[in-house]
């Protein structure tokens, strides 16, 4: 649940890394490139995020980033930075 308003220009952003789900704890502009999501994704996990242990080796240069606009059901922008493979797992290990 957002606790604040998040500006129309604006976005929540929601990161799946290894299995684990986590929200940036900022809004971030919605136009922004798919590519400063992605940094901005891997300098949250590294330096952890609410959800997500922090992983120092955290790449997401390969994840897929959906953007979703405001809605009735969800009154804001949201963008999802997840793997190419389900589960949120590139690989066993």
């Amino acid at each position: 649940m957002v606790a604040e308003v998040i500006p129309l220009h604006q976005a929540q952003v929601n990161i799946t890394w290894q299995g684990a789900n986590g929200d940036l704890p900022d809004p971030v502009p919605y136009d922004a490139t798919d590519a400063e999501i992605r940094a901005w994704a891997t300098e949250a996990v590294r330096a952890g995020v609410p959800g997500i242990v922090a992983d120092r080796r955290a790449d997401f240069s390969d994840f897929v980033v959906d953007r979703f606009p405001a809605n009735n059901e969800v009154p804001h922008n949201r963008i999802f930075v997840r793997p190419k493979t389900p589960f949120g797992r590139s690989s066993l290990r």
